[in-house]
C-alpha cells in the first residue's frame, strides 16, 4: 500500500496549517478522545498532559511527517523511537482507530470550514498509513522482546528486592521476577515501563526509567530522582521513593528503546551526563568495564553538588581499576565539604576538551535539555559526525 499523489500533495500543502494551529488540535484531540475513552488514562500520561509538554510532542510529530509525506524514509528515526515508547505502553492495534477517529474530530473542529472533506480524507488515508507502520514496527518489537531468553510480551510480575539510596535525590531500586524464572538481557542505556496504581490515583500509571546496571539475566534495576511535588509533576518518583518498599510486586513490560551502545563497535567512548541523566551512561559504563574493553573510555557527569552527586564511588573505583577509563566531575554549586569533583561552575567542555575529544569515539550523552543542546552543539562545533552522536531525552521527544 503506498499513499496517493493526491494525498501527499494535500498532506503538504496543509502542514504549515497544521503546524500553526497544531497544539490547539492536539489540546482539543487529548480533551475529546479521554472524554469518549476514559480507559485510555491508564495508558497516557497524565502528568505531561497538565504540562503540555504531550500535545506539543504530539503537534510537532504531526507536524513533521506532514513535512516528509514526500520523504517518509527521513522519519525511520522517529518511527522507532516511538515505537519502542508505545510498546513499553503496551498499545495495541485496537488503539489506533481511537486515535485517528479523534484525531480527525480535532482537526474539523479547529480548522472548521476551512477544514474540506478533500482536506479530511487526505489525513485519514494519511493517518491510517502511518498507523499501519506503527503497527507492523510494534509487533515486530513485541516479537523479539518475547523470543529472546527471559523475555515476555505485555507486562510480568517483579518484587523489589533491594531499595538504596544512592543521593540526597536519587534511589534504586532492584526488580527481580516474581516466578524466579530467567529474564531478558537488555541493551545499554536501555528502558523499562513500570506499572502502578498509586492510591491518590484515580488511573494506573506508566512511567519509563533506564536501567542502570549492565544485564544480568536475573535482576534489573533502576534510580529514581525525587521530582518536586504537586499536580503537575512528580506523582510517581514520590510514590516509589517514599511508598514502595522491598517485597511489594509491580508490573513491568520488557526493555525497550532505540537509545543504546553498540557493544559490537569497537571505537573509544565518551558518555556525558548531567543528574539523573547519569542512569543510562552508568549502564553503558558498567557494561564496557564488564567486557574489558581496552579502547578509550571517558565518563564526564555534571551535578549541582556532592549531595546529589548519585555513584560516584562507584564510578571513582571503577576508574581506578581499569586504566582506559577516565572520569571528570563537574559541580554547578560546590559545597564547602565537595572534594570529589573537579571543575566548579556550569559544565564547560572547552576545558576538558583534550581529555575528551578523541578520534573516531562515539558520544553518548543525558539530562536535561539545555544541558544536551549545548553538549550536541559543542561536538557539532569541533566537527564530530553526527553518526557518533547519540542521545537520549527523558519524557516526549524534543529536538536539541
Amino acid at each position: 500500500m503506498s499513499l496517493s499523489e493526491k494525498t501527499i500533495s494535500i498532506v503538504k500543502a496543509t502542514a504549515p496549517v497544521l503546524a500553526e494551529h497544531g497544539e490547539a488540535i492536539t489540546r482539543y484531540f487529548y480533551q475529546r478522545m479521554f472524554s469518549n475513552h476514559p480507559e485510555l488514562l491508564n495508558i497516557f500520561n497524565t502528568t505531561n498532559q497538565k504540562t503540555g509538554r504531550q500535545q506539543a510532542a504530539l503537534a510537532a510529530a504531526v507536524y513533521g511527517y506532514a513535512a516528509h509525506i514526500d520523504n517518509l524514509g527521513a522519519l525511520s528515526e522517529t518511527v522507532q523511537r516511538i515505537a519502542h515508547k508505545h510498546a513499553s505502553f503496551n498499545i495495541k492495534p485496537e488503539h489506533y482507530p481511537i486515535v485517528g477517529e479523534n484525531l480527525l474530530a480535532a482537526v474539523a473542529h479547529i480548522l472548521g470550514d476551512a477544514a474540506t472533506d478533500d482536506i479530511l480524507e487526505a489525513w485519514g488515508e494519511a493517518y491510517q498509513f502511518l498507523a499501519n507502520i506503527f503497527i507492523e514496527v510494534e509487533e515486530g518489537i513485541y516479537k523479539e522482546s518475547e523470543s529472546h531468553k527471559g523475555g515476555w510480551r505485555g507486562t510480568r510480575e517483579f518484587r523489589v528486592a533491594r531499595k538504596v539510596k544512592e543521593s540526597d535525590l536519587i534511589t534504586s531500586f532492584y526488580f527481580e521476577p516474581v516466578n524466579g524464572e530467567p529474564i531478558a538481557d537488555f541493551k545499554p542505556g536501555q528502558y523499562i515501563g513500570i506499572y502502578l496504581t498509586p492510591e491518590h490515583s484515580e488511573n494506573r500509571c506508566i512511567r519509563q526509567y533506564s536501567l542502570s546496571d549492565a544485564a544480568n539475566g536475573k535482576s534489573y534495576r533502576i534510580s529514581v530522582k525525587r521530582e518536586g511535588a504537586g499536580d503537575t509533576q512528580g506523582l510517581i518518583s514520590n510514590y516509589l521513593h517514599d511508598d514502595v518498599q522491598v517485597g511489594d510486586v509491580v508490573e513491568l513490560s520488557p526493555p525497550a528503546g532505540d537509545f543504546f551502545l553498540d557493544t559490537n563497535n569497537e571505537s573509544p567512548v565518551v558518555l556525558l551526563s548531567g543528574g539523573v541523566g547519569v542512569t543510562p551512561l552508568l549502564s553503558m559504563l558498567n557494561t564496557l568495564t564488564a567486557l574489558n574493553t581496552s579502547e578509550p573510555i571517558r565518563f564526564v557527569h555534571s551535578a549541582l553538588n556532592g549531595s546529589t552527586h548519585a555513584f560516584s564511588d562507584h564510578v571513582n573505583a571503577l576508574a581506578e581499576k581499569h586504566d582506559n577509563v577516565e572520569k571528570v566531575v563537574f559541580y554547578d554549586e560546590p559545597a564547602e565539604s565537595d572534594q570529589n569533583y573537579d571543575h566548579a561552575g556550569r559544565t564547560d567542555l572547552g576545558l576538558i576538551r583534550e581529555q575528551i575529544e578523541i578520534p573516531g569515539a562515539h558520544y553518548y550523552f543525558c539530562g536535561p535539555l539545555g544541558y544536551m543542546s549545548m553538549v550536541n552543539e559543542t561536538l557539532q562545533g569541533w566537527g564530530v559526525p553526527s553518526e557518533n552522536i547519540h542521545y537520549e531525552v527523558f519524557g516526549p521527544h524534543k529536538n536539541i
